[in-house]
């Protein structure tokens, strides 16, 4: 489903400065994986994923979605955006209005469904993750879990092809995290093509069809879960993993 080879970023600081945060990444994301993506802060793993859907605009290599390469100015970029959902780590939910105009606006603007299909949607999707109750609420309303939970479903009902989670928990008070982490394994047992950064390790190890370990902008290491966390083979791998398990 996705391709990317020999990915590189680089930012100019206000002074002039480079800084190339990823170095070359090379992976093949197939459909229906859940790829969990771990490193150290600063490794360059939220700069991948922001990539991939072009929020982040990459400075070498290629990216290819079903066969098409995507950061290419030719592609539009809106329409390709629509295919891959994205949940942040801070929510991102629009304050002024209720949670359905939430996860209406975007199907509804763009015409991919009409306000009543839009509404009936956004109401099954709500009662999916045991919200339905706050359809007429506002976010302010609600508690960071509940407002995950929304973010993930304004996602879901663009009807994407794949999602892409960015550290969705580390926002979170501990005891909502759980709440949230049930919503994306649900998906994951739907066959949805999840890749998540994250830094819950029990998560990835449960969820996770593959894991790669990102530091100083490359892939240092991947594996299926088992076996990456029980012989991780890279030094700076294993050196992460005695810190955070």
């Amino acid at each position: 489903m996705i391709i990317v080879k020999n990915l590189q970023k680089t930012f100019q600081t206000a002074t002039g400065e480079k800084i190339q945060v990823l170095r070359g990444i090379d992976i093949h994301i197939e459909k229906g994986e859940k790829i969990a993506v771990i490193g150290p802060s600063g490794s360059g793993k939220s700069t991948f994923l922001r990539c991939l859907n072009l929020l982040e605009q990459p400075t070498g290599g290629e990216i290819f979605f079903e066969g098409q390469q995507i950061n290419d100015s030719k592609v539009d970029i809106d329409k390709l955006r629509a295919q891959m959902g994205m949940v942040f780590q801070h929510f991102n939910l629009f304050p002024h209005l209720s949670v359905k105009r939430n996860i209406t606006l975007a199907p509804t603007l763009l015409k991919l469904k009409s306000q009543e299909e839009a509404d009936e949607e956004a109401i099954r999707l709500l009662e999916r993750v045991g919200l339905s109750d706050k359809a007429d609420a506002y976010p302010n309303q609600l508690a960071g879990g509940q407002k995950q939970r929304i973010a993930i479903v304004r996602s879901l009902a663009m009807n994407p092809k794949v999602m892409l989670f960015d550290e969705p928990t580390s926002a979170l008070d501990p005891e909502m995290v759980g709440e949230v982490l049930d919503v994306i394994k649900e998906l994951a047992d739907d066959g949805m093509t999840l890749v998540i950064v994250t830094h819950e390790m029990g998560f990835a190890r449960e969820v996770a069809s593959r894991v790669i370990f990102i530091d100083e902008g490359k892939i240092q290491e991947e594996n299926e879960p088992e076996e990456f966390f029980t012989h991780p083979k890279n030094p700076r791998l294993q050196d992460f993993l005695s810190k955070v398990l």
